[in-house]
């Protein structure tokens, strides 16, 4: 069996997925995107397409090694978001050969369901506290909230106090067992953030997220020590290098990369294992389609330190179009007690609308992140 070809797509509201056809008649489905770069990440899938074409699917280490290794440059988020998708999609294929879903082939699953979280309040947050009882009425267990606007690098406890008003909304509303994950989104400085984090405490957050930017992960500790709260961050970073790095420097208990920007499911399982000796939990980033979702989902069931995942139902920046509408089996995000069943359908387990692929691929999207700016006009960390 060889590959005999490869297409990328653009589909709203800001995606992108992959298709890897064999001649066996064999199809692969992958998701290689950077949020606002989705363009980029398909020119990168496209320059790839030469060291794919011919190869045999079912070879994905060795694959995987070329299009790293054999590039001489190699990381950062566009080249490894290339890489994740097409990984995906061997594996989708390689899954559909044996005729079993990918968990299998990585060992088996050791869990039958996955817990999962909904995001509410968008990126300036506003009435969450009935946004998240909404949500504990659907059966959810957590939520996921940005934890404020911009924020200086030194700023005023007015912002901190409407953080802090904002979270005792959602613990008066839902109890104080609901899990409440916060997420300084890297708009946080060191400052604030060791002022924030201990505040915060009195609420018992699940976790924090990105308390601060990974490029000042040596500061991780500090804010670590600041506070009760466990400390979570790696949407940002893309290798397992970088992931050794971050838990040499310590600090962090819960690892958060994407499937879809790390390198895939090959990568991805390697970080989640090396994470697993430093007792450090995984909990995959996923704010994406439902492919990436599905690729989370195989390596959650197979990571005995997974314990919760991002999925992007509702989330505020679907707009036109969300997960469920890409999928011809939606049964399969099925979310019962805030849970989501381990898919068991042949590869990835999702079945693909390519009509609907096709036809959003016609007017490509260009989502770009917003820019925001402070009062005195500095760019702020969005």
């Amino acid at each position: 069996m060889k590959i005999s070809d490869i297409r990328a797509y653009l589909v709203r509201p800001r995606w992108g997925f992959v298709e890897i056809e064999t001649d066996a008649g064999l199809i692969g489905w992958g998701e290689p995107v950077i949020e606002g770069k989705a363009a980029t990440v398909r020119a990168c899938v496209e320059e790839m397409k030469p060291y794919l074409i011919g190869a045999d699917p079912m070879k994905i280490e060795d694959i995987w090694n070329v299009l790293y290794r054999a590039g001489f440059y190699r990381g950062g988020p566009v080249i490894m978001s290339a890489i994740a998708g097409i990984d995906q999609a061997l594996w989708d294929i390689k899954g559909k050969f044996y005729n079993a879903p990918v968990h299998d082939l990585l060992g088996g699953a050791c869990r039958d369901s996955m817990r999962v979280y909904c995001w509410i309040g968008g990126d300036r947050p506003g009435d969450v506290g009935a946004a998240a009882l909404e949500k504990k009425n659907e059966g959810f267990t957590a939520i996921k909230m940005n934890a404020t606007e911009e924020l200086q690098i030194v700023d005023s406890y007015e912002k901190i106090d409407a953080v802090l008003e904002r979270v005792a909304a959602i613990r008066e509303s839902c109890g104080k067992y609901f899990g409440i994950a916060i997420d300084f989104h890297g708009r946080v400085h060191k400052p604030m953030a060791k002022v924030l984090a201990k505040k915060l405490e009195e609420f018992d957050p699940m976790f924090l997220e990105e308390p601060v930017l990974c490029e000042h992960m040596d500061e991780f500790k500090e804010i670590a020590r600041a506070c009760n709260v466990p400390i979570a961050t790696g949407e940002r970073l893309f290798s397992k290098y970088d992931f050794k790095r971050l838990l040499e420097a310590g600090g962090v208990d819960i690892i958060q990369p994407d499937l879809s920007h790390a390198g895939g499911i090959t990568e991805v399982r390697k970080i989640a294992a090396m994470a697993e000796a430093y007792d450090v939990a995984l909990a995959p980033h996923c704010p994406l389609g439902p492919i990436a979702l599905a690729a989370c989902l195989q390596v959650d069931a197979v990571s005995y330190n997974a314990f919760i995942q991002e999925q992007s139902m509702g989330i505020h920046y679907n707009e036109f179009h969300g997960p469920l509408d890409y999928i011809l089996n939606p049964e399969t995000y099925t979310f019962i007690e805030g849970s989501v069943k381990i898919p068991k359908l042949p590869g990835l387990g999702v079945e693909v609308n390519k009509e609907l692929v096709l036809e959003e691929n016609e007017s490509p999207h260009a989502w770009k992140n917003p820019v925001w700016r402070h009062r005195d006009g500095s760019v702020a960390e969005w």
